[in-house]
């Protein structure tokens, strides 16, 4: 068995059968998939129960402890000298593991490879708030070109000089995965905090842009703000247990927090008009790159939910552990650790 396939899920059935039925298709057929129920409340054993003859497929129900220990139950019961963790909503092209293996396979022709991440995309069929949202997490005119190319931008493995993989769609060998302890008790930010681990151990992951993966993310604005606003407050936790990570472009959703409310403040004096010169850019920019003038419009929401929301988070992280000095677990023991 060379690839073993983690997905935590919670309260998620319908991607959960979205993602196994594009597992179902895919060319090269050497993994195993290791489904972690985190404790849901609608769990996912029925969906599962669809795919048992037709995927190597192993189902497990454990008590709610969050995203990172609910891979880390599942790494222990792995099998595969790879292990390739995945999000439950995300969807594979078919060729996605053939990607991956080829590219394993290229780069142990010059460098070892240990981790790697590859990149992540907008289906056609996602609603056009999906779609919105995506752009969002991706533009150029957002935050979301840090994370890597873009399965159509043509970006090139190593074009970065270090690279942190995502758990949306991570892999990394067993024995160094057992090596480091797996993923932290970190409720949020806890595959950041893996990556830098990762990093930090003497290992370079590569960035595979050939293996991507349509990802769904949130399915409406509300359930978003609470995603980016969760990953403000990770950044600062982050800092504190990696010192010097912390890059002016994570300061920058919170300058654009702050000069929003700003401009707010200044419209009588004409503080609207950068606010709306910018949301004009990414309506233009968004109608064009996913040909629909209905997802450029929602892409403007999106944006702003994705810039304000991790500035919020990140402002009142920062309050709590660099202001009051609380421990990360102190500090949101209410909100992450129940």
């Amino acid at each position: 068995m060379k690839y073993s396939i983690i997905v935590p899920v919670f309260n998620r059935p319908d991607e959960v059968d979205e993602l196994l039925e594009s597992l179902c298709s895919q060319t090269l057929k050497n993994f195993e998939v290791i489904i972690v129920e985190d404790g849901s409340k609608t769990p996912c054993k029925d969906v599962c129960d669809k795919y048992a003859g037709i995927l190597d497929l192993h189902y497990y129900y454990k008590e709610n402890s969050g995203p990172g220990q609910s891979r880390n139950y599942g790494a222990e019961r792995a099998n595969g000298e790879w292990l390739i963790v995945l999000d439950s909503d995300v969807v594979l092209p078919s060729n996605y593991l053939a990607a991956v293996n080829s590219s394993i396979f290229t780069h142990h022709s010059s460098l070892p490879c240990e981790a790697w991440g590859g990149p992540d995309a907008a289906h056609p069929s996602f609603t056009p708030v999906q779609k919105a949202i995506s752009y969002s997490m991706t533009s150029f005119f957002t935050t979301g070109g840090i994370r890597g190319s873009s399965p159509q931008s043509g970006g090139t493995r190593g074009a970065l000089d270090k690279f942190y993989p995502r758990s949306f769609n991570m892999g990394i060998r067993r024995d160094v995965y057992l090596q480091l302890g797996g993923f932290s008790k970190m409720r949020f930010g806890e595959d950041i905090d893996f990556s830098y681990r990762i990093v930090e151990a003497g290992y370079k992951p590569q960035l595979f842009p050939d293996a991507w993966v349509w990802h769904k993310r949130r399915t409406d604005f509300r359930k978003f703000f609470r995603q980016v606003y969760n990953s403000g407050i990770a950044r600062i936790n982050l800092e504190k247990r990696h010192p010097g990570t912390m890059k002016l472009v994570h300061l920058l959703p919170t300058l654009f927090t702050l000069g929003v409310i700003g401009c707010l403040l200044l419209i009588p004096w004409g503080g609207l008009l950068p606010l709306l010169l910018y949301s004009a850019i990414i309506f233009v920019d968004s109608s064009i790159s996913n040909r629909s003038l209905w997802v450029g419009l929602l892409s403007v929401p999106a944006a702003f939910t994705q810039l304000m929301g991790y500035g919020l988070g990140f402002i009142e992280s920062w309050w709590k552990r660099c202001v009051l000095k609380q421990d990360e677990f102190t500090a949101f023991e209410k909100n992450f650790y129940k």
